[in-house]
């Protein structure tokens, strides 16, 4: 649990590329631990964290409040309304301001530009619950459930079927920390841009794992231990539906496909699910399904990344 902390104390935690593997692997032991009754303490002891969500959140506001009450803290949610990030006033003076106030910030906001900002005007650490460009808290509850599932998570193949989207890069990033076997199977346009696949190693070293992006869901499901899919559908995409359901329509996860995958494959979904569309009730609620379980781990691995960055010695 040291090393954790070393790795992790007092710092931001903004993308999964900026985990060390060595960092991954004590978090995710140390989330173990936690979840198998381990005692963190109260290292948020008198502390407050504020939480800013301009994105609507269920999992991730609940899991994270629960976290930081568990851990002696006390956190503050403010919305868009109350906020108005960059409008009512700029992102580095609502920085500096909350920096004056409490001892980090959870941000849940569609920017990763105002992510960066809000992180370069606070010397408190700075946690991404979600951009549009990265879900790093729900893959690291990913790779606790992939863990537990599989039994390994160094060399799992995971199938990801859907949108080249926030929660993909993510995954991609994940590919090269945690040595994966990553498969992404998406319709003919809809694949991660080459600037994302670029920039999910992490600056200055050697890509680990390894990458395929396909549109052949048959190549993708080859030998796999996880299929995993998402909204066809994100948030501010709306106007997209229609033609999205036609593209997508014949990647849904559904008991045809999973005759089509190695037997014993595990089924996951970050949610929300669009039940019907990206998935069927039949696999998401089936045997194969470990949905809720990897919802379950979004408390576990923020419980551990809060522990970690604030200096918890686990007992």
């Amino acid at each position: 649990m040291n090393q954790v902390a070393t790795g992790l104390r007092g710092q931001d935690f903004l993308a999964v590329k900026d985990l060390l593997p060595e960092d991954l692997r004590g978090l995710l032991q140390m989330a173990a631990r936690l979840k198998s009754g381990a005692d963190p303490g109260t290292p948020l002891g008198r502390r407050s964290i504020a939480m800013v969500f301009l994105r609507p959140s269920n999992r991730t506001r609940v899991s994270f409040e629960a976290a930081i009450n568990r851990l002696g803290g006390h956190p503050i949610a403010l919305f868009d309304r109350e906020i108005e990030l960059g409008r009512r006033e700029s992102v580095a003076d609502v920085g500096r301001i909350l920096d004056r106030f409490v001892d980090g910030l959870v941000a849940r906001i569609p920017s990763q530009r105002d992510l960066l900002g809000l992180a370069a005007s606070m010397d408190g650490p700075v946690i991404n619950a979600m951009t549009d460009q990265g879900h790093p808290c729900q893959i690291l509850a990913d790779c606790l459930t992939v863990q537990e599932s599989v039994g390994h998570l160094a060399g799992a193949r995971i199938t990801f079927v859907g949108d080249g989207n926030n929660v993909c890069a993510s995954w991609l990033e994940a590919a090269h920390v945690a040595d994966l076997d990553l498969r992404v199977v998406t319709p003919p346009g809809y694949g991660p841009s080459e600037v994302v696949l670029a920039g999910a190693c992490r600056s200055g070293s050697e890509g680990r794992g390894s990458v395929l992006v396909t549109n052949d869901l048959d190549e993708g499901l080859q030998d796999t231990n996880v299929i995993y899919t998402d909204v066809w559908t994100s948030m501010g995409q709306e106007d997209q539906h229609e033609d999205r359901r036609q593209d997508f329509g014949p990647y849904q996860i559904n008991e045809g496909v999973l005759g089509r995958a190695p037997q014993g494959v595990r089924v996951m979904h970050c949610l929300p699910a669009h039940r019907g569309e990206e998935i069927t009730d039949s696999v998401m609620d089936g045997p194969q399904s470990i949905v809720f379980d990897q919802a379950e781990n979004r408390y576990w691995v923020q419980l551990a990344l809060l522990a970690a960055i604030y200096g918890s010695d686990l007992s």
